[in-house]
């Protein structure tokens, strides 16, 4: 907004016209007031007087724009923003010296005359006649009051804040009924305490406090004689007589304040001599305001509960009354932020991932069952250079973040506990072969189908030639098989899956639906690091799911007054019965001790998990949790451009990057420094007997009969590739190729496959003609 009060940063023509503006007003006020309406005079004055008494009495004092000192959930302040820096503070908060400074020089007559002081324009009047141009003004300090709250209410809106600075007399007959108005209602004392709190002082600070704060270090109470001088001479142009780039014009204005309290009498001529021969003693505070001052790399922490306030409707119906009350400011925001556990996030990334790596990592920690966000960091720190960035990786696009990323075979849980929750039991066995073409068809929500086009049929493979079945669903997810999964989402259909991910809370970062296809199984829909996190967090919360949340409470300060402010609160809700949470827990904590997961273990403390790595390496993930919190680790390029391969992050050198390798060592360290002291807790587990071995005969076929596995399972490759739809036979049910022996897995993930072309963007509402791979028909 302008920086420009009453009286400062006009032209002589323009003050010129501003005080005979002010003598016919001043006839105006008399004749309305005081006097009969008589001749030419009186005539002009009739008028301004009707438009005078048409204005209604009903100025109230605006909520004074103050900063917001956001806490973390010890108390301690992690940040401190504001739109205008300013802390109000009492008079008697205020050195009694800058009190008679800003009368002395802005308006000497103060406690002598009322509203308007008419001696005052008269004297002006003469003054400005006498030398040729305009010496002297004539408004009042509380006429002064009257238009800074026009300035305040204002806002930002450069529209509002020119009425409210507009040289006419229109708005000055408005400004005049306003201050007899306040004058009346709040007294000298008062007027006084308001308008060295709400006036702008230059250098980004509003009030004597900021003030005092800004250009000397200390309190306002704190201030001697010729500090006081030197704040009360910046108020006429704060450009003009500021201290910090114009010592010698802020000391001609602060000797002439000194001359101005010595003339009406408030300190000696010797007391004011003696204060002119004293430097100016600046010692300056630099303006500190944003996130980008937070302490413990809680700068995209602070933005985030930024957009709490502008986005949730508890804070107002609409998006401008939620940006008022933001910029009004006078909050102290509590948040949900644990020390520790951020310190130790900022910790661990330091030490895996270095700021000038080719590429970032983001990891965000939450609390199962409450939905508070304990934690939130990342590698490229909060900023405008090198390396640096605004954009919070760790969350949705609607939330200050990007468009996430794919999360790879991290998103495979949510399918389990899908199948699980709709009666698959865990040992649930597929052949899942090596390589094989999506099964198609496969049910999706309302009634569509998906099929893969027969003619370019789109396939999936696992990471390495040893991994192929049959496989339950335990040892499938420690060793993250990509085949068993999608044979697993086309056996049971896509809605469950996608259902499912709702009720946890698992949405894209975009914002964009999930897909309708198979391929979601291994994590091809783009999710954010918060998102991840809090729905693993159901899994440790037992099926609860809750919604995030940052903000613990609000107090504004409302005057000298504090009030609560209402919050928004976590909704938990169940996404899935105890007994599937629980056998997710209990497969988790297998890919922790002995599958993909085994570098993120916690040692004695119990822990499940799942790593992530997608196509091409673009991303890699760990999201895990214990009983008491849950975290998510993302590592890649957020442009989705370097692939992590011959690839040095950290100092070390990586071929290929997995899951296990890059983002669950920074879980694991980040998740042993934040539960340090924290009770050791240990999951419920159920009883999953062990996978069969392979040509055991186990498993009943449904969908159609592997041969080559001496026996038949569930779902089986034929029935789920040959053409099954609706429940009908298949076409040519059976297949060969299942091969025996040989070991299965090890201990890196297998990553997402390559798709073809249009295999996502092929799916339509109404069906397809055939063109695209991935069609799916309504």
């Amino acid at each position: 907004m302008p920086k420009k009060r009453s009286g400062g940063g006009l032209s002589p023509t323009q003050q010129a016209a501003k005080f005979l503006g002010v003598s016919v007003l001043a006839g105006a006020v008399m004749a309305g007031i005081a006097l009969p309406a008589a001749g030419a005079l009186g005539l002009a004055a009739k008028g301004s007087v009707q438009s005078f008494d048409e204005i209604p009495a009903n100025l109230k004092s605006p909520q004074l724009s103050q900063r917001t000192t956001i806490l973390d959930n010890q108390g301690k302040q992690i940040a401190s923003v504001y739109s205008r820096d300013r802390t109000v503070v009492d008079l008697k908060d205020m050195s009694p010296y800058i009190q008679k400074a800003i009368v002395a020089i802005e308006d000497a007559r103060f406690y002598q005359h009322g509203a308007i002081d008419l001696k005052g324009v008269l004297r002006a009047l003469n003054k400005n006649a006498q030398e040729g141009g305009v010496a002297q003004g004539a408004s009042t300090l509380t006429q002064q009051l009257v238009k800074n709250y026009f300035i305040e209410e204002a806002g930002d809106d450069p529209t509002k804040v020119a009425e409210a600075t507009q040289q006419t007399l229109g708005r000055k007959i408005k400004e005049l009924k306003y201050a007899i108005q306040t004058e009346e209602k709040l007294g000298k004392k008062k007027i006084l305490e308001n308008y060295l709190n709400i006036t702008f002082f230059g250098e980004q600070a509003y009030g004597v406090e900021a003030a005092s704060q800004r250009y000397f270090s200390k309190h306002a109470k704190d201030l001697n004689l010729q500090e006081s001088a030197l704040l009360a001479g910046i108020v006429q142009s704060p450009s003009r007589y500021d201290p910090v780039n114009d010592e010698a014009e802020a000391t001609k204005r602060r000797n002439t304040v000194l001359q101005r309290m010595a003339d009406v009498g408030d300190i000696s001529q010797k007391e004011a001599d003696q204060a002119k021969q004293t430097p100016l003693g600046l010692h300056p505070s630099r303006p500190r305001n944003g996130c980008i001052t937070a302490v413990r790399g809680a700068g995209f922490f602070c933005d985030y509960v930024r957009d709490v306030v502008l986005n949730d409707p508890v804070f107002g119906r609409t998006k401008e009354s939620r940006a008022k009350l933001w910029n009004q400011g006078g909050l102290t925001i509590r948040t949900t932020l644990d020390p520790q556990a951020q310190d130790s996030v900022q910790a661990s990334i330091k030490n895996h991932v270095y700021q000038s790596d080719p590429v970032a990592t983001a990891a965000t920690i939450v609390e199962p069952g409450t939905g508070k966000i304990l934690a939130m960091g990342q590698s490229r720190p909060y900023g405008f250079g090198t390396n640096e960035t605004q954009i919070n990786l760790s969350v949705n696009s609607d939330m200050g973040g990007g468009a996430g990323y794919q999360p790879g075979s991290t998103f495979k849980p949510i399918v389990a506990a899908a199948a699980i929750e709709g009666g698959k039991p865990p040992t649930q066995k597929y052949p899942s072969p090596y390589e094989m073409p999506y099964p198609s068809p496969v049910q999706a929500c309302d009634g569509k189908v998906w099929r893969n086009d027969p003619n370019n049929p789109a396939k999936l493979q696992n990471e390495n030639e040893s991994e192929h079945g049959p496989y339950g669903m335990k040892e499938a997810t420690a060793k993250s098989v990509n085949t068993y999964y999608v044979q697993l989402i086309s056996d049971i259909g896509i809605c469950p899956v996608t259902d499912m991910a709702n009720r946890m809370g698992v949405r894209r970062a975009d914002g964009r639906a999930i897909d309708q296809a198979p391929s979601i199984a291994l994590g091809t829909q783009e999710m954010s690091p918060l998102t991840m996190a809090n729905a693993y967090a159901t899994f440790a919360s037992r099926g609860m799911y809750c919604t995030p949340i940052a903000i613990e409470s609000i107090t504004q300060k409302v005057g000298s007054a504090e009030k609560s402010l209402q919050v928004p609160k976590s909704t938990c809700s169940r996404a899935m019965s105890e007994k599937t949470a629980d056998t997710i827990s209990t497969i988790l904590k297998g890919v922790v001790e002995d599958g993909t997961g085994q570098q993120a273990g916690l040692g004695d403390r119990p822990s499940a998990g799942k790593t992530g790595t997608t196509d091409e390496r673009y991303a890699a993930w760990f999201v895990g949790y214990t009983p008491n919190m849950a975290g998510a680790v993302w590592v890649g390029d957020p442009a989705h451009k370097r692939q992590m391969k011959n690839i040095t992050i950290g100092g070390v050198y990586n071929e290929k990057v997995y899951g296990g390798q890059v983002p669950g060592p920074i879980w694991r360290d980040m998740m042993t420094g934040a539960l340090t002291g924290k009770p050791v807790e240990d999951f419920n587990l159920i009883n999953i007997p062990d996978d069969h071995k392979k040509g055991d005969g186990q498993g009943k076929g449904q969908g159609g009969t592997d041969g080559g596995n001496n026996g038949t399972s569930t779902g089986g490759i034929g029935g789920l590739i040959g053409g099954l739809t609706d429940g009908g036979t298949a076409d040519g049910g059976t297949v060969n190729g299942g091969t025996t022996g040989g070991t299965i897995g090890g201990a890196t993930p297998a990553p997402t496959f390559s798709l073809p072309g249009n295999f996502i963007q092929g799916q339509t509402n109404g069906g397809t003609n055939g063109n695209g791979n991935g069609g799916w028909r309504g």
